[in-house]
């Protein structure tokens, strides 16, 4: 737990399908970001700061309707950008687990703000394929995949 929230190192990078088109072109594949992600149970899919997506150069790919709690019943549109993001695996009793890699996640964008200490709010998209369990009274959580 960091200041009281289940915050992850993440690395955010272009797709794979992007990656596949960009070296096929003979151009340069931007570099992976890594940024700190909060475990967000409420979100059901995952948001990403614009600032991620200017580091690795990409466009929208579409645009989805989103409600948060500012914009209640009336959902507003945001553009969605094609990413992976991959978790980097731990070393437990020893031995390396693996990392958890999603080649292709359609994202949302969200300014997330830095102030708040973090780019990437996982949601439920990608958390429906682990198992997160949080213990507040003791500040400790473990996401296994």
């Amino acid at each position: 737990m960091t200041q009281g929230m289940p915050l992850i190192s993440v690395y955010v990078g272009v797709s794979v399908a992007r990656g596949q088109a960009l070296k096929k072109a003979g151009q340069p594949i931007p570099t992976p970001q890594n940024v700190q992600a909060l475990i967000d149970t409420g979100a059901s899919g995952t948001c990403v700061d614009p600032i991620v997506f200017e580091a690795l150069q990409l466009q929208p790919t579409g645009i989805t309707p989103m409600l948060t709690p500012i914009t209640g019943n009336t959902p507003v549109d945001t553009e969605t950008y094609d990413v992976s993001i991959v978790i980097p695996g731990t070393v437990t009793a020893g031995a390396p687990d693996p990392p958890f890699i999603l080649s292709n996640v359609p994202v949302s964008a969200s300014c997330l703000f830095a102030a708040q200490g973090f780019h990437v709010l996982l949601g439920r998209d990608i958390l429906q394929r682990c198992v997160f369990a949080y213990n507040g009274a003791i500040q400790l959580f473990t996401l296994a995949y």
